[in-house]
């Protein structure tokens, strides 16, 4: 069997074997102190494009570019995409101020036009994480694995995935292993998140940009206050991962058909 008909029987195995070997590359330099980074975030999207390349050609990019610009869900769902986050981060800065008496950050002396930069260069670079990401796992992965299973298998599957794709990030020390279900707690989230929205991963991409735009040091955190507002950011995931999965049942038990992606046997034309 060629490598190209292997692949197209294969296309999730592939994609997820190329979006780890990317990036994780330079693990092992990195621990040998050669490389300055063990981890690069653009693995997915670039393990999603190599394989629609191989596999689906021109249907498969059309799947992926209309997942990505799919912006009509009303404007609701983009007070969630944006809102959602802050909120979250807004919540744990007035439990870390209020409870454990951390200094309260000075809104009025923040860097906002520095913050607003960062947010937009996000939605542009695939070395970070929502452009790095979001094409693979959400616009790619997701409605393939939903293809076959209910939205809560497909989740639980993709949230193990991506989260054994930070390992390099929690053995350099860069996050805390309490990030691992953090990950996949998260990940219960953006699949709600696509899933409501029709299968727009554009909504992903939003809320992945809006959840890492404010920083605890931009906020004025540092040492165990700013340890401390990661694990109250990471267990209010969890928590509204758990309350998601809970109150909304019909949303982990099929996924809608502008949801799913059914590839087909063949590869169209490039």
């Amino acid at each position: 069997m060629s490598i190209s008909a292997w692949t197209r029987r294969h296309r999730l195995t592939v994609f997820f074997g190329l979006a780890f070997a990317v990036s994780w590359w330079a693990w092992p330099f990195y621990v040998a102190g050669i490389a300055p980074t063990p981890f690069f975030a653009c693995g997915p999207v670039l393990a999603a494009i190599a394989v629609i390349a191989v596999a689906d050609g021109r249907a498969g990019y059309r799947d992926l570019f209309a997942r990505l610009t799919h912006w009509r869900v009303g404007w609701t769902w983009w007070a969630v995409a944006v809102a959602g986050p802050l909120a979250v981060l807004a919540v744990a800065v007035v439990a870390n101020v209020t409870i454990w008496q951390a200094p309260a950050p000075d809104f009025g002396s923040l860097a906002w036009a520095d913050i607003g930069l960062f947010a937009a260069l996000r939605f542009v670079n695939p070395l970070d994480g929502p452009i790095g990401e979001e094409p693979g796992w959400r616009a790619y992965a997701l409605p393939r694995l939903q293809a076959k299973w209910s939205p809560l298998r497909a989740g639980a599957t993709l949230g193990v995935v991506v989260a054994l794709w930070h390992l390099p990030l929690v053995t350099s020390g860069m996050l805390a292993p309490f990030g691992l279900a953090v990950t996949f707690a998260i990940t219960l989230v953006y699949v709600w998140l696509v899933n409501r929205t029709g299968g727009s991963a554009l909504m992903a991409v939003v809320f992945h940009v809006t959840q890492g735009a404010v920083s605890s040091a931009a906020l004025g955190f540092t040492g165990a206050d700013a340890d401390r507002m990661g694990w109250l950011t990471g267990v209010l995931w969890c928590v509204i991962a758990v309350g998601l999965v809970t109150t909304d049942r019909a949303a982990w038990r099929t996924a809608s058909g502008s949801a799913v992606t059914r590839p087909s046997r063949g590869r169209a034309r490039v």
